[in-house]
């Protein structure tokens, strides 16, 4: 086995994603929303060697498929992700996150005074924008960190 080949067992059914940006394996998991309390088997490989991104991570998530709108979140901060669908041990379907327009629902606006934060039967919606995100209602932008405005409903 060389230096550059992985030593991670492969999963039987669940979600492999590869090409996470160097760093950012621990991000991706607070936005699918697991802290190990969940009883899924997690495997995380942290900046190795990557021909496409110098360094890149890589998150295997046991008996779980991510929603589309997860799948979005994790593209804002990994846009050269790859989704890997398994079923008994096979990859039946391989994605490229595709970096939406908007996110509706997903991310909390860290402007106190934001529509979005005063209990109004509105939705949080972010436009997708080369600095981050912008929240649609108050033009609030956050840059770095998404997976802390993760909405938790």
């Amino acid at each position: 086995m060389s230096d550059r080949e992985l030593r991670v067992s492969k999963i039987r059914n669940g979600t492999v994603i590869d090409h996470v940006t160097g760093g950012q394996a621990l991000n991706v998991l607070s936005i699918l929303g697991i802290d190990g309390s969940e009883g899924l088997g997690v495997s995380v490989v942290l900046n190795v060697p990557s021909d496409r991104l110098g360094l890149k991570d890589v998150v295997k998530v046991e008996d779980r498929e991510l929603s589309q709108s997860e799948v979005d979140v994790i593209s804002l901060i990994a846009p050269e992700a790859t989704i890997n669908i398994i079923r008994e041990f096979d990859v039946v379907e391989k994605n490229r996150v595709d970096r939406p327009e908007t996110v509706i629902g997903l991310l909390s606006c860290p402007n106190r005074n934001c529509i979005t934060n005063a209990n109004e039967p509105v939705e949080t919606k972010f436009d997708v924008v080369d600095e981050g995100v912008r929240c649609t209602y108050c033009g609030t932008i956050i840059r770095e960190e998404l997976a802390t405005h993760i909405d938790p409903e």
